[in-house]
């Protein structure tokens, strides 16, 4: 049985969708005003995985995930750079799109913007004023957190405690009745882009932006909704305001992947240690990256630095040292063991468990090379053939369907094949040159009754 960690009940459920054998899920995007950073890869891998997973378990899935794309920094870097908020979102959007192409992660069923949705959005602001949900000012219109009895319930505090620190996380304007209200439309300021609305021209606040879009493409109650834990309040906790306060069931799961440490520090602009996702896919096979986040539980920190990288890019090497094996030993494809799939499984369904998933896969690997290495070709093509079921389901693709240089892979194959030649032929001397050769380019060559082998050191 599937079973989440759903953050506003604060306990693992068992998972019991909206529509029996469906899947509705949101996940929030990025704010699109630069490039994205290993945080923005880590959510994204998060719901790339969980859908993954579920399509996999023969449920069908419907995703959205947003862009924000207009906001105050979109505005700030427009007039800094003396262009327009469409050109800033759609250059951060294509770049932030094209680095989580490289990620292998899966593209959303819809990519919602929230300037497609402004319609909506008035809409549901009209709603929460004929409620009395919400209240008017000369500077837009504001959610009144006063109406809502459980304002607080997704991070679990109370007004009281958030009121006391709202200077720090909210938007403060001395003319709103309470700290915490937070404003649902914006009036226009001079300079900025601005929709026409019943409350004069102005723009959305960050919030409804969320709902129009969730709800217009997933109907209330839907799923799951998804994002990272800087997000949950005020964002996330704002959202459910909104909804609620319309009347309207929101998500029925909420799922929030946590954040990444560089070198031990909270990766942020302000600490300097703000890594893109570009510089870190550039250095490393970005199959290493996404072994190395799923090595974590999606919900605890993960810890990123070279040293995690490398040994992560090590154990990756198994995989593809296997493949190689298994080619040279001429392993056809062959049917899954069911006992492992379902140790999988298990770890799976118990709230996303992909470092005991991941153990499984490479449990198993040792136990396909064991095979090869006895002359067992039948178990070992069983073994090989549930590594691969399993790594694909994780999206951990092989090195030529990675973006890995298969050009070099190819001038590695034909060393090696030198190599067994001049073994072949007794000439020892060439045989050894080649091994040195290979291993200063970091390459380990292994000898074995199916034939030799190598692997990156």
């Amino acid at each position: 049985m599937l079973r989440f960690y759903d953050t506003l009940t604060s306990e693992k459920r068992d998972f019991v969708p909206r529509i029996e054998g469906e899947v509705s899920l949101y996940s929030c995007g990025p704010t699109v005003y630069d490039v994205p950073h290993v945080g923005h890869a880590r959510t994204a891998l998060t719901y790339d995985v969980l859908v993954r997973y579920l399509r996999w378990r023969g449920l069908k899935v419907v995703y959205a995930a947003n862009i924000t794309d207009i906001d105050d920094n979109i505005i700030a870097r427009a007039q800094r750079e003396g262009s327009t908020e469409p050109e800033i979102a759609a250059t951060y959007e294509k770049a932030y799109v094209d680095q989580l192409d490289r990620l292998g992660i899966v593209h959303p069923d819809h990519r919602t913007r929230a300037t497609e949705y402004i319609a909506e959005m008035i809409s549901t602001i009209e709603t929460l004023l004929e409620r009395n949900m919400a209240y008017v000012l000369d500077s837009g219109v504001y959610f009144d957190v006063s109406e809502l009895a459980d304002y607080g319930a997704l991070v679990h505090r109370s007004v009281d405690d958030l009121r006391e620190g709202a200077g720090a996380r909210v938007e403060v304007d001395s003319e709103k009745d309470d700290p915490l209200d937070f404003a649902l439309w914006k009036a226009a300021k001079p300079g900025e882009p601005t929709w026409d609305s019943p409350w004069g021209p102005g723009r959305p606040g960050w919030h409804i932006e969320c709902v129009a879009m969730s709800l217009g493409i997933l109907g209330p109650g839907f799923d799951i909704h998804g994002g990272g834990t800087d997000l949950a309040f005020p964002h996330h906790e704002n959202e459910r305001a909104e909804a609620v306060g319309t009347g309207v069931e929101f998500a029925r799961t909420w799922i929030h992947s946590a954040m990444v440490n560089v070198d031990g520090e909270k990766m942020s602009k302000s600490l300097g240690n703000f890594t893109t996702l570009a510089d870190i896919l550039d250095a490393f096979d970005p199959r290493i990256l996404r072994l190395l986040m799923l090595q974590t539980h999606y919900r605890k920190t993960m810890e990123m630095n070279r040293d995690a990288l490398e040994a992560a890019g090590q154990a990756l090497a198994r995989f593809d040292a296997l493949d190689r094996t298994a080619a040279a030993a001429g392993l056809a494809s062959a049917d899954v063991d069911s006992q492992i799939i379902d140790e999988f499984v298990a770890a799976m369904d118990d709230d996303m468990g992909t470092p005991k998933a991941v153990a499984t896969i490479f449990e198993t690997l040792r136990a396909a090379n064991a095979a090869l290495g006895s002359g067992d070709t039948e178990r070992a093509a069983v073994l090989t053939s549930t590594v691969d079921e399993l790594r694909g389901v994780l999206g951990i693709g092989t090195a030529g369907a990675s973006g890995a240089s298969q050009g070099e892979d190819e001038a590695i194959d034909a060393l090696v094949a030198q190599r067994d030649e001049a073994r072949a032929a007794k000439d020892f001397a060439t045989s050894d040159r080649i091994r040195d050769e290979l291993a200063e380019q970091g390459i380990v060559v292994e000898d074995k009754p199916t034939g030799a082998t190598w692997h990156r050191a």
